[in-house]
């Protein structure tokens, strides 16, 4: 089956369980799960029981397409995602990307949990990204291309729009929220980095290091879908003095602190757009 009829399969399955209609699509990150309680649900889907979906295996990730609305909006949210780590092809990891476009949200927000390789950033800051670099080992369009999801070369020039960070970024001025506007570098993981590593990737340009995200990104842009990606930093990676040793417990426990913040963000946000 071609990924468009999978995808379609998808779709139709979602839609025989419900006529909702999303504006927005939100996908939930690490520790991020919380914002998903405060949607006047519709509809909860286990993403085992969506065809073709793959199943969350990552501790704090719920597998669940939740339909509702968010401060009053229409919204489809994933608790939890894919990770390339889990053993997925990119294909599978970014596959729900596509099917909430398919289902007509108007854009995407995207959040995660990263590593601050900026010295200005600090545990428990919220970053929204304005730029990424990739080095993760494998594209999501690779193969043929399907001209119905979208054009065999993507530009990226335009990815992420800076006016939409300005407003988040007002936003959490006015609460007293520490924010800034930055550069997401995706590796494969699931291992931490290195000291060298983390050096390395302050010098190419980029403030936040994790392993998700960019994926996602790329298909979104390939089918023509704004995305705003907002970033918790979980851990302070530079300077080099400053690493110690962190669990994933750890990074949870963060997010999970920060998650408020969080969910007052999105939902001012969403409400303005």
């Amino acid at each position: 089956m071609s990924l468009f009829d999978q995808i379609e399969q998808a779709v139709s399955f979602i839609k025989s369980k419900t006529d909702f209609e999303p504006q927005f699509g939100i996908v939930l990150g690490t520790g991020l799960g919380g914002l998903a309680d405060e949607i006047d649900s519709v509809l909860e889907l286990d993403y085992k029981d969506i065809p073709n979906f793959p199943e969350s295996t990552v501790q704090s990730h719920k597998g669940k397409l939740i339909f509702g609305k968010l401060a009053g909006i229409s919204v489809v949210a994933m608790a939890g995602r894919f990770h390339y780590y889990e053993g997925y092809s990119m294909k599978q990891v970014t596959f729900p990307i596509r099917v909430l476009k398919f289902l007509g949200i108007e854009r995407i927000v995207i959040s995660n949990v990263s590593g601050s390789t900026n010295a200005m950033y600090e545990a428990g800051d919220i970053v929204f990204v304005r730029d990424h670099i990739n080095l993760q080992p494998e594209n999501p369009l690779r193969g043929v291309n399907d001209e119905r999801l979208g054009p065999r070369f993507p530009d990226m020039l335009s990815t992420y729009d800076r006016k939409i960070n300005a407003i988040g970024l007002s936003i959490a001025k006015a609460h007293g929220i520490r924010a800034h506007e930055g550069v997401y570098l995706a590796l494969q993981g699931p291992n931490l980095e290195t000291p060298a590593e983390y050096g390395f990737i302050n010098k190419v340009g980029a403030d936040l290091v994790g392993m998700s995200t960019v994926p996602e990104v790329i298909v979104a842009r390939h089918m023509g879908l704004p995305v705003i990606v907002i970033s918790v930093v979980s851990n302070k990676c530079f300077p080099i003095e400053s690493i110690t040793e962190t669990t994933v417990e750890e990074v949870i426990a963060m997010a999970q602190e920060v998650e408020p913040k969080m969910r007052l963000i999105v939902k001012k946000l969403l409400a303005k757009l």
